[in-house]
């Protein structure tokens, strides 16, 4: 028995006889490969390739060149998306009559893109807009035609779907926003190769009536291949071109000019190192959960392979023995588990399809990840036999041909390891505890892990020397879990490798939900609702809009100086005392830093009625109301106002400033509001412009449906504004995915782990529990057992993972957590405030999820098998 091919016949039989060991096996292995797999198909479809997508850029043409204003002579890459070379204004760009020339015989239709405004029956909307005779061969495959015709004339256009719910229907005129935007007719529904969930609209052009991106303008070229020569000849000219051919057979680097930058993906050495982490994890994970089959399988060939050593059988040969079971069963769960993949990703197409804006590409079945994939598998079966056939080999000859166990004492190098190792990983952890450290601590969690691991048989240890005092059932369990330990120890690592995961990931995404929530710096009183506008011509349909969407909504204007226009940028400071700063930052959330009224407007926070009073006097008396965040004291501020071209940044005459009486109200640093408030005299007085900045929301709570249909209103208008609802800090709902996520992964795999090692368990005491049953034992005793068993597995496991799951867990929050120096508060907009002190770190440990996997679990777990497990079974004969 030299090589492998008999170990790998005996392998093969005793898989068909032990169907259901085998079949435990095979769903071990086959689901992460089957679940990998899916993953690995599923997002190579998603990501389409510049290939994939010809189609859908180019139609049946064979190549789109572009012109643009000002240029006569470009370098491109193959792909111009990832390298053009071009300088403006150094020469004139070819005129259509010159392209057509220049191009020869081949036949072209120019297409302009842009986006525009839709009127729809709530509101308005954006969309994308598409100028090019649909008609023409050329454009073939740019849409889809589901309902109607094509357009054939000026006039006439196509909707996609998206644009259909909106209540576009063939028939109805296309309402554009704008004056100058020609009528049209939809025709046709039609769907767009580019965009899947967003308004599009195609149609002749001049149809659209808009502005394309650029100064560029672009054509569908047909005539036949285009190669790289001709692409260089058109580069002379001043016209870039995307070629099918040159795409899908691009010329070598050295044809390339020099001058042109190509843009390649660069490899992130952090996301690799994530990446190996995660699949060492998983490997880990699976070799523990399927080891105890292999064992229970080396178990069951002790008696066989003891006559093959007692025949002068070599170690080796008692391993390859058991080796082989893991070849045979890895390679059919494998492969099962690639095939059924792939059969999943397809059925789950549609699904994923609805949850994009783009199209996917066609069905990829990527092969060379996937023989990885089932490599994996593979590798980690094989992995989780090592040890099993490692203690096969070494098992006392004797004692099994004799029937008695022929387990070697356990040797003390492996706990000592393990307590290395835990140290290790604890040491990690902590280094990793500062800034930037959080690759280190996932690290480190590899050898924390693997020590744990190893330290698992001195725990049993020690709670079968522990279990006297234990009820028959539960003492038995966890004797006999203690007794052996080839099955035990890999069921009970799984658990604890899990939880550590779970209790790891779960700290650390509670405690950055808790930073996000702690430093969350509201912008308006809760509840409280605001449209900021452009100008005052806007402020009766924002009022219109809300009172017809919001009932019981009471609008106020809120008066103030705009910050920026079209041509300018308004800068204001409001200074006190020795040219102190007020505050260290401001924002525009009530429309303007600089507001103007006879009292301060509603909607600011940290403002009480006494210091509302104190304000209306100054107000009335023609002052102003400052507001700091540094403490600065003052009766009287001086403002100043700078003007700015708002494309040159070019000062716009000479700065107006004035020294007024005030009153300075002190606010948080977090919560960013307007600089100041002015008297409408103090206004006049320094010849600012006042309007309608906002429209404030109070007497009503708006809801989001309300909010959302006030929007799509307010874009119809000429503002085009959006409504800003302070709903204080909200999760978004990641942090409870992901926390949901954990808790069902962890327990599935508790679930795997414990109900392998305790039906494999009862599987190998089937003569002891026959023996306790002849003795007098109840029916409800082997229940007990089973239940205890679970309960062993499922507890020592969960608690031993917790346990070290703490230590990543704390260790990563404190990086994730703090921020120091410059840091910035999160404000109600989502922007960043500069706060300039340290912040955190904050520590959220979410002990529910905890409580949960430590000890609810176990208990549903063994309760679960307790109810589920044979009481009685037939006597079994020993072996003499």
């Amino acid at each position: 028995m030299r090589g492998w091919r008999l170990p790998l016949r005996l392998a093969w039989r005793d898989a068909l006889r032990s169907r259901a060991r085998s079949a435990l096996v095979l769903v071990m292995i086959a689901l992460p490969v089957l679940g990998v797999t899916a993953a690995t198909v599923l997002i190579a479809t998603s990501n389409v390739s510049t290939v994939e997508g010809l189609d859908r850029e180019l139609g049946d043409a064979d190549a789109l060149v572009a012109v643009r204003e000002g240029v006569d002579e470009v370098a491109q890459a193959p792909n111009p998306d990832d390298g053009l070379d071009y300088d403006e204004d150094s020469g004139t760009a070819l005129t259509p009559a010159q392209l057509a020339a220049a191009l020869g015989d081949r036949p072209l239709t120019e297409v302009r893109q842009g986006w525009g405004m839709l009127r729809t029956d709530r509101g308005a909307t954006d969309a994308q807009l598409t100028e090019v005779d649909l008609s023409d061969p050329l454009a073939a495959r740019l849409v889809d035609l589901t309902d109607g015709r094509l357009p054939r004339a000026a006039g006439e256009v196509v909707v996609n779907q998206a644009l259909a719910d909106k209540g576009y229907d063939v028939g109805d005129p296309l309402r554009l926003r704008g004056q100058d935007s020609p009528e049209s007719v939809v025709v046709g529904i039609a769907e767009s190769s580019r965009v899947r969930s967003e308004p599009a609209v195609a149609g002749l052009v001049g149809s659209l009536g808009f502005e394309t991106f650029d100064t560029s303008r672009t054509w569908l070229v047909g005539g036949g291949p285009m190669d790289w020569d001709e692409v260089l000849a058109l580069n002379e000219r001043g016209v870039s071109a995307y070629s099918r051919t040159v795409l899908e057979d691009p010329p070598p680097a050295s044809e390339v000019p020099s001058e042109v930058e190509v843009y390649e993906s660069s490899t992130d050495e952090t996301a690799l190192a994530i990446a190996a982490l995660v699949v060492t994890m998983a490997l880990l994970e699976v070799v523990l959960l399927a080891g105890p089959s292999f064992a229970v399988g080396a178990r069951r060939q002790a008696r066989t392979l003891a006559l093959v050593a007692a025949s002068g059988g070599t170690p080796a040969q008692a391993r390859r023995v058991v080796l082989a079971s893991a070849i045979v069963l890895g390679a059919v769960a494998s492969v099962g588990g690639v095939l059924l993949g792939i059969a999943l990703a397809a059925a789950l197409l549609p699904l994923v399809q609805s949850f994009t804006s783009s199209w996917l590409g066609p069905f990829q079945v990527a092969w060379l990840p996937l023989i990885g994939v089932a490599g994996f598998g593979l590798v980690s079966a094989f992995l989780a036999a090592v040890v099993p056939a490692h203690l096969a080999s070494r098992q006392d000859i004797v004692a099994v041909l004799g029937g008695r166990r022929g387990d070697r004492k356990p040797s003390l190098r492996s706990p000592l390891l393990g307590v290395v190792l835990l140290g290790v990983g604890i040491v990690g952890a902590v280094l990793g505890a500062r800034p930037g450290g959080e690759l280190l601590i996932a690290a480190a969690a590899i050898p924390a892990v693997l020590g744990m691991v190893l330290l698992v048989p001195v725990v049993l240890a020690v709670l079968g020397r522990l279990a006297g005092r234990l009820p028959l059932s539960l003492r038995f369990a966890v004797r006999d879990a203690a007794r052996h330990r080839t099955r035990t120890v890999p069921a009970v690592a799984a658990v604890a490798a899990t939880v550590t995961g779970v209790v790891a990931l779960g700290i650390s995404t509670s405690s950055d939900a808790a930073e996000a929530r702690a430093t969350y710096a509201p912008m308006l009183p809760a509840g409280a609702a605001i449209v900021s506008t452009l100008g005052g011509q806007d402020a009766e349909q924002v009022r219109t809009a809300i009172g017809r969407e919001v009932p019981g909504a009471e609008p106020t204007d809120i008066r103030g100086v705009r910050d920026a226009t079209e041509e300018q940028y308004l800068e204001v400071t409001v200074t006190a005392g020795s040219d102190d700063w007020l505050l260290s930052s401001s924002s525009s959330v009530l429309g303007s830093s600089l507001l103007v009224g006879d009292e301060l407007p509603p909607l600011l926070l940290g403002v009480d009625e006494d210091e509302r009073t104190s304000a209306a006097r100054v107000l009335a008396a023609g002052g102003a109301v400052a507001f700091t965040d540094r403490g600065v004291r003052g009766d009287e501020v001086g403002v100043r106002v700078a003007r700015s071209d708002g494309m040159t940044g070019e000062p716009i005459g000479r700065p107006v400033s004035a020294t007024l009486p005030a009153v300075v109200i002190d606010v948080d640093p977090a919560s960013t509001g307007p600089v100041a408030v002015l008297a409408p005299a103090a206004a006049r007085q320094m010849d600012l412009e006042v309007t309608t900045v906002a429209v404030a929301i109070t007497g009503a709570r708006v809801t989001e449906e309300q909010e959302q249909a006030v929007t799509e209103v307010l874009a119809a208008t000429a503002s085009g504004q959006e409504m800003y609802v302070e709903r204080g800090y909200r999760a978004d709902g990641e942090t409870l995915i992901i926390q949901l996520v954990l808790a069902g992964l962890g327990a599935l795999l508790m679930l795997g782990g414990t109900l392998t090692a305790t039906f494999l368990a009862l599987s190998d005491a089937r003569p002891d529990l026959a023996t306790l049953s002849a003795v007098g034992a109840s029916p409800r005793t082997r229940r007990g057992v089973a239940a205890s068993y679970a309960l062993v597995v499922g507890f020592v496991g969960a608690v031993l993972g917790a346990a070290v799951g703490f230590v990543p867990g704390m260790a990563v929050s404190r990086p994730l957590t703090t921020m120091g120096g410059e840091t910035c508060v999160i404000t109600g907009s989502g922007s960043c405030t500069p706060s300039g002190v340290q912040v955190g770190p904050f520590l959220d440990v979410p002990w529910l999820l905890i409580l949960g996997i430590v000890v609810v679990l176990p208990l549903l777990t063994a309760a679960v098998v307790g109810l589920t497990a044979r009481s009685r079974l037939p006597l079994v004969a020993r072996l003499s």
